[in-house]
């Protein structure tokens, strides 16, 4: 679905590329499954003549039941990491572009819209390529009695790597500054008010009351003002804390098995 191009309902590129990343990235959570049954099929008989080799894979039910036997449940959503990167750089990239081509009014030109959409949706994929590569190869890597097409033998980070605390805190922060960007502006709203001499608020009551307000006023997507800068602030906050606790709780068990 291609971002509005109403005046009144525009948005700037650098949220449609926030909001566009986090929508796919959330929907590859749910679909990542599916995608990893898809290359198993895609991969199995690979270069094969029909009816020269197994084929442990057989549809879809049967294909996602035999996955979870070899693999775990956990064996679904292999190559996660890596999908979520992919949406979050290929339909970010795709976004941002596509809201540039609308605030430069370019769509509204003849043709503009399919040129606009062609554009932002190959330089998507071009960005997104290198992490579509290593997606794919890990929804391939399984258990020798069940593998097809080639395995290559991806280990994105040593198990007590610190790498592995600041991968979620990068991937996490998306979802976060998504979510509470709406709570983030009420509080400013509230905090920021003027009041009378009792205390009270002067234009806001409460939680529910300023979210009313900000929706009737201005418009729900006044909710996420400042959701760039937010995310801009939030995810090096998150990656370091993080990266942080993860150290500290290495130094302190090693400290009590120091103490033993």
């Amino acid at each position: 679905m291609a971002p509005a191009t109403d005046a009144g309902d525009m948005v700037t590129p650098t949220v449609d590329l926030v909001l566009g990343a986090s929508a796919c990235c959330l929907a590859c959570v749910f679909t990542n499954p599916l995608e990893v049954v898809k290359t198993r099929l895609q991969l199995q008989g690979e270069l094969q003549a029909p009816g020269t080799y197994p084929r442990p894979y057989r549809g879809l039910v049967s294909s996602a039941a035999a996955i979870a036997r070899a693999d775990g449940l956990w064996g679904l959503q292999k190559g996660l990491a890596a999908g979520l990167l992919y949406q979050g750089l290929m339909n970010g990239v795709r976004f941002y572009c596509y809201s540039l081509a609308c605030q430069a009014g370019f769509t509204q030109q003849p043709g503009g819209t399919v040129v606009a959409g062609a554009v932002a949706g190959a330089l998507g994929a071009f960005v997104g390529s290198p992490a579509y590569l290593v997606k794919t190869q890990l929804q391939a890597q399984t258990v020798a009695a069940m593998a097809v097409g080639h395995q290559h033998q991806h280990q994105w980070f040593l198990e007590d790597s610190w790498l592995v605390a600041l991968a979620g805190g990068m991937i996490s922060s998306i979802a976060v500054a998504a979510v509470m960007a709406p709570f983030d502006v009420v509080s400013t709203r509230l905090y920021n008010q003027p009041v009378n001499r009792a205390g009270r608020g002067q234009l806001y009551g409460g939680l529910t009351d300023c979210l009313v307000k900000i929706c009737q006023q201005e418009g729900p997507l006044a909710l996420y003002k400042g959701l760039g800068l937010a995310y801009l602030r939030l995810g090096p906050h998150t990656i370091l804390s993080m990266f942080f606790w993860d150290e500290l709780r290495k130094l302190t068990t090693r400290a009590q098995h120091q103490g033993t």
